[in-house]
């Protein structure tokens, strides 16, 4: 059976695409010449089509003709390093750039703002040049400057080819749809006037540090290898070329491994903490989290909450794997977890259970939490509402201001309801929270930041609710062993039930942006 590679199947789908247009084409041709039926005055004498018609028409023209001229030979063949990749530009609405990775996946950065988004394919790795690498590892250090020969030669290149695609494409279209030079012509000239601003507004908006926060969706097992740790994200990413030039390097490494892919090395003075919230009973959870201890080395898990659904004694078998994650468990109670719960939790082994704003030191860094004041497993809501989260979180933010005045400062505070978290701002550098499903990140205004995780559990048994499944959520934070800040964190998703896809978002605090003024070691002390 002959083989057939996946250039050519793109190649054969773009063919298909156009002959489909053709057709459309053609079959507006044909309505617009048709003769008019006899039984019908022909009105064609007596009114035409509007101003507005006519460009919003010659406007579909164009933007159809340029997207099939894109499509059909707006691409590029570019060697970067060692790897073949293929160039191309794709209308979009919210632009960036997409690194595709076959067969990790995918790297998406937000590199600029223009309704053209740049993609890179990488086809192949030449065994050749990437086996010269290998034998030669001094050769990286000059990886670098090659690689940014090769990307600027391939985007002048894709430029050029993308101009001539458009106003083809968006010349032959106007030409069969209204059969007049002139028309087409126009369609043309339209079409490279909308290409050079697409581009003029991609360099005005063009971000380099977008590589900073990429978006990776695919193999998770691979994820760390190919985004880095936090040490190094901190401390090499300042630049987008080095990035680039990392990026070959892993991709090259992974290729080269035959059998297993690489596994993360940790920096040794990085603490890492996985942050992990409502599970609702979903014992899936506990294989995601045995996988993520094991696949990041964290240090120590933080559970904000509600790992139960109903809290009765009879779902404490659930709790027994807590043992065995390989890593200290940090938890607090959530509104469906019960005193019963937290009761039979104080009493395994390796879990540290915050109540009461107790402080407690694990894998270096110190925490403090307060449990939910509220336990309501059917969902209502107490006439407490609020007002007892708000009073609950003062007596968190208390508890935290007699640890920092004994020169003993909580790292990080950990309650369950982000209206509880809110009062600790000025008296931790974070607080972690849960409850809403789905993850964010605040910076208070008294300088504590607030990251809110999703659901563990994907929901629980509430994820069959809706149309769709809830995803799966998960963070890794890392923190400097000297100073206990954090340095950045990496928001994993993965598919609900029924989903096999992956994705996690590397992101910086602003203090550990290149160029920016080193933050303070604490929140202000003028906080509430």
């Amino acid at each position: 059976m002959a083989r057939v590679s996946l250039a050519d199947l793109n190649r054969m789908h773009r063919m298909h695409i156009v002959r489909k247009a053709v057709r459309a084409v053609r079959a507006l041709t044909d309505r617009r010449h048709r003769s008019p039926r006899p039984d019908r005055p022909d009105l064609s004498l007596r009114q035409g089509p509007t101003p507005w018609g006519r460009a919003l028409s010659l406007v579909a023209v164009v933007l159809v003709g340029a997207w099939l001229g894109l499509l059909v030979v707006g691409n590029v063949r570019v060697p970067v390093g060692p790897m073949d990749t293929t160039m191309t530009l794709r209308p979009s609405l919210s632009g960036g750039t997409k690194i595709n990775v076959s067969p990790l996946g995918a790297l998406e950065l937000d590199s600029h703002h223009a309704p053209v988004r740049l993609d890179v394919n990488v086809d192949r790795l030449d065994p050749d040049r990437s086996q010269a690498l290998i034998d030669r590892p001094e050769r990286f250090s000059g990886l670098q400057d090659e690689i940014v020969r090769d990307i600027e030669h391939g985007t002048l290149d894709l430029a050029v080819r993308s101009c001539a695609a458009v106003v083809a494409g968006a010349t032959a279209l106007g030409l069969a749809v209204y059969r007049r030079p002139r028309r087409a012509l126009a369609a043309g000239g339209l079409a490279l006037t909308l290409l050079a601003a697409s581009g003029a507004s991609a360099y005005a908006t063009w971000n380099p540090k977008s590589v900073l926060e990429p978006r990776f969706s695919g193999l998770l097992s691979s994820a760390p290898s190919l985004v880095g740790n936090a040490r190094s994200i901190v401390t090499e990413f300042d630049v987008y070329q080095k990035e680039l030039a990392r990026l070959v390097t892993n991709v090259t490494k992974l290729y080269d491994a035959t059998s297993t892919l690489p596994v993360y090395s940790p920096d040794p003075s990085t603490i890492r903490v996985l942050h992990v919230s409502d599970i609702h009973l979903n014992p899936a959870s506990w294989r995601i989290i045995t996988s993520l201890v094991e696949q990041y080395r964290v240090d120590v898990i933080v559970d904000s909450g509600d790992t139960m659904d109903h809290g009765t004694a009879a779902e404490n078998g659930f709790l027994d794997p807590i043992e065995d994650l390989g890593a200290p468990y940090v938890w607090v109670r959530g509104n469906h977890d019960s005193k019963v719960t937290q009761r039979h939790l104080e009493r395994m082994k390796n879990v540290h259970v915050l109540d009461d704003g107790r402080a407690v030191t694990v894998a270096g860094l110190r925490f403090a939490g307060i449990g939910d004041p509220q336990f309501t497993p059917d969902r209502s809501v107490p006439p407490g509402g609020d007002a007892a989260q708000r009073l609950a979180g003062a007596r968190l933010a208390s508890a935290l201001r007699d640890q920092r005045a004994k020169g003993t400062p909580v790292d990080i505070a950990v309650v369950h309801e982000p209206v509880a978290a809110r009062e600790t701002d000025g008296t931790v550098p974070l607080v972690l929270c849960g409850h809403f499903h789905r993850q964010d990140t605040e910076v208070l205004p008294y300088g504590t930041r607030l990251r809110m995780e999703g659901s563990t559990g994907g929901s629980g048994l509430r994820a069959v609710e809706g149309k769709q499944p809830d995803p799966i959520e998960a963070s890794i934070l890392y923190f400097d062993r000297g100073s206990r800040r954090l340095q950045a964190w990496d928001s994993i998703r993965l598919g609900g039930l029924g989903r096999a896809t992956a994705e996690v978002s590397r992101h910086l605090p602003e203090e550990n942006q290149p160029g920016a003024t080193p933050s303070p070691t604490g929140p202000s002390s003028s906080g509430p």
